[in-house]
């Protein structure tokens, strides 16, 4: 069940496609192998009131965040986010070397003993099994 939430500041609106950047994350998650397709959630929220820094209304940030039922190795937890975050910088790079912008990203654990859940996506998803 991994949740990935995107903050960003809503001056990015018109200098990022957010759209594509949510594939590109859904699809580096994927791709590390220890998250599950039907697991995955990708939302991105644009911040309407924010202070940067010095408040330059130039400034921009996005901030990715993810979190993942617990079960999975530290090595992997670490392998996946250094993946995931050089997918996102990648994506980035044009933003990053043009103006003032801020990217990060945090992985967190879910405790699964306070996070019930219930999902019937698997049965939609060719080739998944319940």
């Amino acid at each position: 069940m991994p949740h990935i939430q995107i903050d960003y500041s809503a001056n990015l609106e018109s200098r990022l496609d957010m759209a594509a950047f949510c594939r590109v994350l859904r699809d580096a998650a994927l791709a590390t192998g220890i998250l599950p397709l039907a697991g995955i959630r990708v939302r991105a929220t644009a911040c309407t009131h924010c202070v940067i820094a010095d408040g330059n209304p130039d400034h921009a940030f996005l901030d990715i965040s993810l979190r993942l039922r617990a079960g999975r190795s530290a090595e992997a937890k670490a392998k996946a986010t250094a993946d995931i975050f050089a997918a996102a910088e990648s994506f980035c790079a044009d933003l990053l070397a043009s103006s003032s912008f801020l990217l990060s990203f945090e992985m967190r654990d879910i405790d699964p003993a306070l996070s019930p859940k219930v999902s019937s996506i698997r049965r939609h998803l060719p080739g998944e099994q319940p």
